[in-house]
């Protein structure tokens, strides 16, 4: 199937991010903006878990319990990430890198399946991960299964609201163009969370 006219620059912004984020935490290298590339290492599981301030919210051992503030780990698995129902606390609290990735992985996710698969995944269905690698692996899959179901998109589906079910944002009220747009902002904005992340931890020893 065509891509329509008005999803190929989103289609290819999502492309661009996801590439850009992706050299960011695997390395060795990403490109700067200018087509230079700057050397980057890989994620490690102590980076992943980092908590540059007290009592962050991450993900956690099922068994250790959800950390302070918060009430419930969500998700699949022996790991779960921290959460709160509603009224979430205010001020929101500080969010690791692995509790952002997880975050955005599990969107994508769901999103997907939302979109084009059961229409019936909940965030206690996602499966956490506690380690690097596997956070990786799964922002890989979780992409990959969100781009596919674009791909599944005509223009009657761009306009059709509710084409995506995903319970957890207005996607059930907003037409599917508006849903692609608001996943690429969430993809630029928590990319360029962990990015600044990243830019903490190489520098931590000289904070104050």
């Amino acid at each position: 199937m065509d891509i329509p006219a008005r999803l190929s620059p989103l289609l290819e912004q999502f492309d661009w991010a996801r590439e850009r984020l992706t050299d960011r935490l695997a390395g060795p290298f990403v490109d700067s903006g200018n087509g230079t590339d700057v050397e980057v290492p890989a994620l490690t599981d102590e980076e992943y878990l980092w908590e540059p301030v007290p009592d962050c919210w991450s993900v956690r051992l099922r068994d250790a319990g959800p950390g302070r503030s918060a009430t419930v780990l969500t998700g699949a698995g022996e790991w779960g990430r921290d959460t709160a129902p509603y009224p979430h606390p205010v001020p929101p609290p500080f969010t690791t890198l692995a509790w952002r990735l997880s975050h955005l992985s599990e969107l994508l996710a769901l999103r997907a399946d939302h979109t084009a698969g059961s229409h019936s995944l909940t965030r206690n269905d996602y499966r956490v991960v506690g380690d690097a690698a596997g956070a990786l692996t799964d922002l890989d899959a979780s992409a990959a299964a969100w781009r596919s179901a674009l791909l599944g998109a005509d223009d009657t589906a761009l306009d059709t609201v509710g084409h995506s079910t995903y319970p957890h944002g207005g996607d059930p009220e907003s037409p599917f163009l508006e849903v692609v747009w608001w996943v690429n902002q969430e993809l630029l904005h928590h990319g360029a969370e962990i990015a600044l992340l990243r830019d903490l931890y190489r520098v931590r020893g000289n904070l104050a």
